[in-house]
């Protein structure tokens, strides 16, 4: 009996796979591609944009290439940024890349100092 059913499923000539086996590999992977790849970027262009949405004058931004500067001026699509005395560059809005320091954060304060030849911390100002 056992040898007739198996034959029946495995004839020759007539073995036929699944026909949603490779249309069913393609979906799995398109889905694994979404969430692993498409969904995280476009939540991080997403953050990105709203961060250079909030752009303002005093700002600390990296600018593409590492360049470092504090803004002086934004425009719709362009962004002017002190690098050192008396220099100012423009750049496009979309080369900063990340803000460092926010015009209205105070600047933090170092919970304690050391001393310059000791391994003993110094309490620090605020604290006494």
């Amino acid at each position: 009996m056992l040898s007739l059913t198996a034959s029946v499923f495995f004839a020759e000539g007539e073995s036929q796979g699944n026909p949603f086996g490779p249309m069913g590999m393609m979906v799995l992977i398109f889905v694994l591609f979404y969430f692993m790849l498409i969904r995280p970027q476009r939540r991080q262009q997403k953050e990105h944009q709203l961060k250079i949405a909030a752009l303002r004058t005093g700002d600390e931004v990296v600018a593409a290439g590492g360049i470092h500067g504090l803004v002086t001026n934004v425009s719709d699509r362009i962004v002017t940024l002190k690098i050192a005395d008396n220099v100012k560059i423009r750049v496009e809005k979309a080369s900063v890349l990340t803000i460092l320091k926010k015009s209205d954060e105070p600047e933090p304060e170092p919970p304690y100092a050391t001393t310059s030849g000791g391994d003993a911390p110094i309490a620090s100002k605020a604290a006494n």
